[in-house]
């Protein structure tokens, strides 16, 4: 028996595909995709997806799940729930665990743990140094036998540029992705928000927008002097999106990702010193919300990934200057990203490829598609459904988003991993 997703709107971005039509999916794969009403439902689990949009799985290529470590704020199970919930079928986690996943022995246990889980595809990103200190770098090739697809320092920015242009060199020999944490700690400082009117009148040490620009710079720069492929996280500043936009048009193999938080919250937020809106690199001005969404529009910013970062009350209910940095956003980044699409940011198409065909492509994974014969990981989306944020019914852990409340419309109503409804 199979499942049969009746009648929805299929949006492929990597078939250029808008129509309405039928997805069987039989065995874990896609086993037929074809005009509304033609499949017969005899013998199969039918739901029926009239007025719903069927597209590729998304896939988050940014997520920290604190396991190993610091399973009180996130397992990989709960993750994995908060993932499907949100509309996620696969997510590539950060190697910022305790101990950091700098060698073999982690990443194995990331993948028996994710597939224990029997949620969504988990892919792991091993650390670029050895603890992520920046000093010696980690064995890439056991790594990636081990099953890692990428590599990240992310949390700390590889700060010695010697040491980052051997890592890219390195990384290319294997054909892995380098992510990079653009940050210049000497200009970032003891800076705890953006750098700016809010900080001043708030009284609190402000990171300038340069400390991301600047290093963005020097990578981009390294990109294009080893041929390497070079992914920017978290982008926060009209100037990174200038830069990369520079450096791709000069032949650099970058691409680049934002997070919801940064499209859709300014420095405003830090208000009340709001502790759920502390985060690295720390919410900007409304000049950079603009400039994040023309780098989407015009393909700057290949992606959009969560940076989804579970802290406790623990690290979340202190000064401002002591609470940890970053935001749950797994189960919010949806409905989020779809306000682009209702502000005329981004067409539909534009949006699944954001969130599933770019992602797919570069971390070298398979989906991104719905394309027959390909795994059957898929998202189906109620693209007027009201909903109100509320962190007491989230999946995860951790409760640090500054979302709640928030009235949005749009979410994901089921997410198929392999063949499996694992939500709802």
């Amino acid at each position: 028996m199979g499942l049969l997703l009746k009648g929805g709107l299929v949006v492929d971005p990597a078939q250029n595909l808008e129509e309405t039509r039928d997805l069987l999916i039989v065995d874990g794969r896609i086993a037929q995709l074809a005009k509304a009403g033609t499949i017969p439902g005899e013998g199969h689990e039918v739901y029926d997806c009239t007025g719903l949009v069927v597209c590729p799985g998304f896939i988050d290529l940014h997520v920290h799940l604190r396991e190993p470590g610091q399973e009180y704020k996130e397992t990989i199970a709960t993750g994995g729930r908060a993932a499907a919930a949100g509309g996620f079928t696969a997510v590539a986690c950060m190697p910022n665990t305790q101990p950091v996943n700098d060698h073999a022995t982690v990443t194995r246990f990331i993948l028996e743990r994710a597939a224990a889980a029997q949620q969504v595809r988990v892919y792991p990103v091993a650390a670029i140094s050895q603890g992520s200190e920046g000093k010696i770098l980690a064995e890439y090739g056991e790594l990636q036998a081990a099953g890692a697809i990428a590599l990240s320092d992310d949390g700390r920015p590889v700060s010695n540029a010697q040491l980052m242009r051997r890592a890219l060199e390195y990384a290319h020999t294997f054909g892995l992705l380098v992510i990079s944490h653009a940050e210049d700690l000497e200009l970032a400082g003891h800076g705890v928000m953006h750098e700016g009117r809010v900080s001043l009148q708030l009284g609190l040490r402000g990171i300038p927008a340069a400390a991301e620009t600047v290093a963005v710079f020097r990578d981009c720069e390294l990109a294009r002097l080893t041929g390497a492929r070079l992914h920017i996280a978290h982008v926060s500043t009209a100037g990174a999106v200038e830069v990369i936009r520079w450096a791709k048009a000069r032949g650099a193999a970058v691409t680049a990702e934002t997070a919801p938080h940064y499209f859709s919250l300014t420095d405003e937020a830090v208000r009340g010193f709001n502790t759920n809106a502390k985060m690295n690199p720390p919410l900007r001005t409304a000049a950079d919300v603009v400039a994040i969404k023309q780098g989407l529009a015009d393909g700057t910013l290949d992606c959009i990934a969560t940076d989804h970062a579970p802290h406790s009350v623990l690290e979340k209910e202190l000064e401002f200057d002591q609470a940890a940095n970053g935001i749950i956003g797994l189960e919010t980044a949806v409905g989020l990203s779809l306000q682009l699409v209702a502000e005329g940011v981004l067409t539909l198409p534009q949006l699944v490829a954001k969130l599933s065909t770019n992602p797919a492509g570069i971390l070298g994974v398979a989906g991104g598609t719905v394309r027959e014969g390909g795994p059957a990981d898929v998202t189906v989306l109620n693209l007027n459904q009201p909903w109100t944020v509320d962190v007491a019914q989230f999946r995860s852990k951790s409760r640090n988003s500054p979302f709640h409340g928030w009235q949005l419309s749009g979410r994901a109503v089921m997410t198929v991993v392999g063949g499996e409804v694992v939500y709802p």
